[in-house]
């Protein structure tokens, strides 16, 4: 066996670059010095170097350490090269217990959550058991795979053993799993069990809440946790923040966010985007504007997130001017080219009328993915260039890195119904469930009827929407109204209007419509019933158009 001098001076051969580390104290040892480099390698996803060490050691019969091989493991593993792990790992005698912490450890760091679950049973299978070091990583796989009866095994595991009924990891690791994918209640009793309750146990079950909708229940679980001295940190805030917001209540979103500051938690980038996209979503604009401004004003560095989550409100606003500000602070902040900034560019231009600077910068983007594909659909559809939308969805069927969803073919469908190509329509509806596999959607068949009436065959389109598996809802039966008005088929439009006002009772709007339409063919007696029906029930048109001066 060669002494650490002789190794280091032939590796020194290898790696003159290495001299100062390889001179440096703090090593005691080859081997230390050995396990330090295999860490630099896996860090830097430095794979030549790292088995040009590995071949070095074998051939110097080096690698004869168990603290060695579980470096190297963790090398491999880090550069994506698992089947290299695995062959380290079966040199490795197959009576100890801790290859397999090694292993799964190395899995759960690279996400490889498959092959835990993999490893777990093959470990089993060989007579060993899960100690405290594996089962938090199996639980963990557990939760991003969503299997559940894996996951309820090793509760059972956890429960007939003392050791790991009170080991905190293991509980947080519980209360994750259940949080991730339910049942919640399950989640909350590992919660109120655990003798020492932590923030990342409290991050976890709110978190957990949140994403199933119920913010008011995490708000007060972190209000009680407070009771007993439990403070709520950045994460917990934030993850209160975004399930208010996700909920349709951005005024409490933005209460928790004041919250937090006088619970003595600074607002990060993350915080404010969670505030700005519950106005978004919730069509407060004018909000998500002014706290945009805000945000810059408390020098917080708005991310891309912030930029993609801003954008869509100067498209349901219309207003370019805002639009272009945002696309100049993200040219200037380098984030225009996030595919996420890029797509919600494109959309902000289409909806804006500026179908032009949308295409510009579609063809300007080296990455898209299917939001992208589908924002320049839809700009085309909408602004009357049918044949180029389906043109561009055709040539996204072809793409191997991207494929259509249930929204790319609303996109085509919206196509096809503007030009009135019926045939083309019915057989992309066909092909969107036979080749793709996707079930439609509500808006599909409203898309379909909309293409039907616009044609002018209303009886099939009559047809079509009573033969539908889902129940028709007021854009079905609003397109069959209009498509009615349009080919004066008062009698059809009585049905559709009868079905209206059961879905939208307090919309004047469609029995305006209606109302136009008798006074079109003459039946002026139905009109001016129709009429003093409205102003009986005090019905108000909920239309509305918006203008933007200056």
């Amino acid at each position: 066996m060669r002494t650490a001098l002789q190794t280091r001076s032939v590796f020194l051969r290898y790696y003159p670059h290495q001299k100062n580390l390889i001179k440096s104290r703090s090593f005691q040892s080859s081997s230390e010095w050995y396990a330090n480099y295999f860490d630099k390698c896996g860090r830097d996803r430095a794979l030549t170097s790292g088995q040009k060490l590995h071949a070095y050691l074998i051939t110097a019969n080096g690698l004869n350490s168990f603290h060695l091989s579980s470096k190297l493991i963790s090398f491999y593993a880090q550069c994506g090269r698992f089947s290299d792990a695995r062959m380290v790992f079966d040199k490795i005698p197959k009576t100890s217990l801790r290859r397999w912490v090694v292993l799964v450890g190395a899995y759960s760091r690279q996400g490889c959550y498959r092959e835990i679950l993999d490893a777990f049973v093959e470990m089993q299978r060989q007579g060993f058991k899960p100690n405290q070091f594996i089962l938090p990583s199996i639980l963990k796989a557990c939760a991003h795979l969503s299997d559940i009866p894996t996951g309820k095994k090793i509760h059972c595991v956890v429960l007939r053993s003392t050791l790991f009924d009170t080991d905190s990891f293991i509980s947080c690791s519980l209360v994750y799993m259940y949080s991730k994918c339910g049942p919640l209640e399950y989640a909350r009793n590992v919660f109120d069990r655990m003798v020492e309750k932590d923030t990342v146990a409290l991050n976890s079950m709110v978190s957990g809440y949140t994403q199933h909708g119920f913010a008011k229940e995490a708000f007060h679980l972190v209000e009680d946790m407070k009771i007993i001295g439990l403070k709520p940190d950045l994460v917990t805030w934030n993850a209160l923040i975004a399930g208010f917001s996700k909920v349709g209540d951005p005024e409490m979103a933005l209460q928790t966010f004041r919250s937090m500051r006088v619970h003595g938690a600074e607002p990060d980038t993350v915080s404010w985007t969670s505030v700005i996209s519950g106005f978004v979503q919730n069509f407060q604009c004018v909000e998500a504007f002014d706290t945009f401004k805000q945000m810059l004003g408390s020098g917080a560095r708005p991310s891309s997130f912030t930029i993609s989550g801003l954008l869509p409100a100067c498209a349901i606003m219309a207003d370019s001017k805002y639009g272009k500000e945002i696309h100049g602070y993200a040219l200037v902040n380098g984030v225009e080219e996030d595919i996420f900034v890029s797509s919600a560019l494109v959309d902000m231009y289409s909806k804006c009328g500026f179908i032009s600077e949308a295409e510009k910068l579609f063809i300007r983007m080296r990455q898209k993915n299917t939001v992208t594909w589908n924002s320049m659909i839809f700009g085309y559809a909408n602004h009357g260039f049918c044949n180029e939308a389906l043109d561009l969805f055709n040539q996204l069927l072809k793409q191997e890195d991207v494929k259509p969803d249930h929204l790319t073919f609303t996109a085509a469908l919206t196509a096809c119904s503007h030009a009135k190509m019926v045939e083309y329509g019915q057989n992309l509806f066909r092909l969107m469930q036979e080749e793709y596999g996707i079930e439609p959607r509500i808006e599909h068949y409203a898309c379909l009827v909309d293409l039907l009436g616009r044609a002018g065959e209303i009886f099939e389109a009559y047809d079509f929407i009573k033969t539908m598996p889902v129940k028709p809802d007021v854009f079905v039966w609003g397109s069959f109204l209009g498509a009615c008005r349009n080919h004066g088929n008062i009698e059809l439009a009585e049905t559709a209007a009868k079905q209206l006002n059961d879905l939208e009772p307090e919309n004047a709007g469609n029995s305006l419509l209606l109302s136009n339409l008798y006074s079109e063919a003459g039946n002026w007696g139905d009109a001016e019933r129709l009429k003093k029906m409205m102003k009986r029930k005090k019905l108000k048109n909920l239309g509305c158009s918006w203008i933007k001066m200056g």
